[in-house]
């Protein structure tokens, strides 16, 4: 299992997605993929960083490469996101945790001295054989999609 390290592959699996299509997560990779982790739809710094996403869409695509965001909400919750905010890219619905397990995304956060465990912010830019080439942790959202274009256009 990769748990998100550089130069290791990603472990595929069943996914539960938006694109009905796309059954598995490797179903992604016929491009490199960038594969960002957020903790929640419909909050401010989630549904910014997705904007970007968004908004850089075509840039990213001409880089070869396709976008998927992933966190713990259930479909229905990804399908309103999506449609308020007009995404053009899917999103995982990772409620078993498993493909955040995985790559090792879920950390112990602090919210008003209460802890519990959380989706860290996370990004991965992986390879069409599955390797991750790049990884961002503990994301600050200002500035975040010019660094993957930045990255991907390192790696083209």
């Amino acid at each position: 299992m990769a748990n998100g390290k550089v130069n290791t592959k990603i472990k595929d699996m069943n996914i539960e997605c938006t694109d009905l299509k796309k059954k598995k997560l490797y179903d992604f990779l016929d491009k490199r993929l960038v594969l960002y982790f957020y903790p929640k739809d419909m909050t401010p710094g989630c549904t910014t960083e997705s904007i970007e996403f968004n908004e850089n869409l075509s840039k990213i695509k001409k880089l070869k490469t396709n976008v998927v965001g992933v966190s713990r909400d259930k479909i229905s919750s990804h399908e309103k996101f999506i449609n308020k905010y007009n995404f053009k890219f899917p999103l995982i619905s990772d409620t078993d945790e498993k493909l955040c397990k995985s790559l090792d995304v879920i950390k112990e956060k602090s919210l008003y001295g209460r802890k519990y465990m959380g989706v860290d912010r996370s990004t991965f830019i992986i390879d069409k054989t599955g390797k991750i080439l790049h990884s961002w942790r503990g994301v600050k959202v200002k500035g975040h999609v010019d660094e993957v274009l930045a990255k991907l256009k390192e790696l083209t």
